[in-house]
């Protein structure tokens, strides 16, 4: 157990260093945008592309492996709707929320601290997850965010809802930099020397400069909750914890099933793919869906607690789910 918290430790502390210096203002709150910006549009692009471009082709289109995270996916966004749709949480609130417990912050925080865990085999299976919860998960739960309108008004808000889905994903360099390293892979074709010299010092910087903005938008996240934060403590506990519970617990719990039984009926699942995928659900939720909740007129406090907890919480069970694995 050691060991694993010596690999995963690093990890934790970026996250934590750039938490403190937007919480002490030493990072002006003005400036996370930018990095985050540079992260999104910039690093890690380069870094997914570098993945993508050397993973066998095989492995970026395994079916077992897209079957299982999406089946878990899909059963942990109903389960967490029908967990916390009641009062004042509607559809727009409880659709974020499940947004947020189905979602790994994978892109930022998975792929480096999985590559550093499992080598470059993990690689397949968390190209895979990104994909789907980008394209699918994130789709999902927009269009149900907007079943609190009725009516026509409420036609026309779901409509105007999957054009916003599907906008952002067309602008979302991620997809096209994963689909482009693809590409790359199944042509078996390298970028020139100068080219792939730059895409790797741009690749080099995202994992440092994408924990680094993780911890920045969480300590932003809990300002935000705090200047919002009208309901009270037991209340914002009954609303943030059920969800923490479902995102650490339950959906890595999930995975697992799900991918033994898959393993049983006969489908070719590897087992290392299927630990790369029980350890991807047992990250922290993803730090953008905040972003999105915001966007969406959601409860972006009540989203920011959640991310919140669950970054604090992962310290401590991540390296629990990577030792129960081994």
């Amino acid at each position: 157990m050691l060991a694993v918290f010596l690999v995963t430790f690093p990890f934790f502390a970026l996250i934590a260093a750039g938490y403190a210096a937007a919480r002490s203002r030493l990072l002006p709150l003005e400036a996370i945008p930018g990095l985050n910006a540079f992260v999104l549009f910039f690093a890690l692009p380069c870094m997914l592309y570098q993945f993508g471009a050397r993973t066998p082709i095989a492995q970026l289109l395994d079916a077992s492996v897209a079957l299982v995270w999406g089946a878990a996916a899909l059963l942990v966004v109903a389960v967490t709707v029908r967990l916390t749709r009641r009062g004042r949480i509607g559809w727009n609130d409880a659709a974020f929320g499940a947004l947020v417990a189905a979602f790994p912050n994978t892109g930022f925080m998975g792929v480096p601290l999985l590559a550093a865990l499992l080598g470059a085999a993990a690689t397949g299976p968390v190209i895979i997850s990104i994909v789907f919860d980008m394209v699918v998960t994130s789709s999902l739960c927009i269009a149900l965010s907007r079943l609190d309108a009725t009516g026509h008004a409420g036609g026309a808000a779901f409509w105007q809802a999957a054009r916003k889905a599907l906008r952002g994903i067309v602008l979302n360099p991620m997809p096209w930099s994963i689909l482009l390293g693809a590409a790359a892979s199944a042509a078996q074709w390298r970028l020139p020397g100068p080219a792939d010299r730059t895409v790797s010092m741009l690749a080099d910087a995202a994992s440092p400069a994408a924990l680094f903005t993780i911890g920045a938008v969480l300590a932003r996240g809990a300002l935000l909750a705090r200047a919002q934060g009208a309901s009270s403590r037991r209340g914002a506990v009954a609303d943030v914890l059920p969800v923490v519970l479902v995102k650490l617990v339950a959906h890595p719990l999930l995975v697992a099933g799900l991918g033994a039984a898959a393993r049983a009926a006969g489908l070719p699942l590897s087992q290392g793919a299927l630990v790369t995928l029980v350890l991807v659900a047992a990250l922290p939720s993803a730090s953008n869906v905040s972003m999105l909740a915001e966007r969406f007129g959601a409860d972006n406090a009540r989203i920011a607690r959640i991310i919140l907890w669950t970054t604090v919480a992962a310290f401590f069970s991540f390296p629990l789910a990577v030792g129960w694995l081994r």
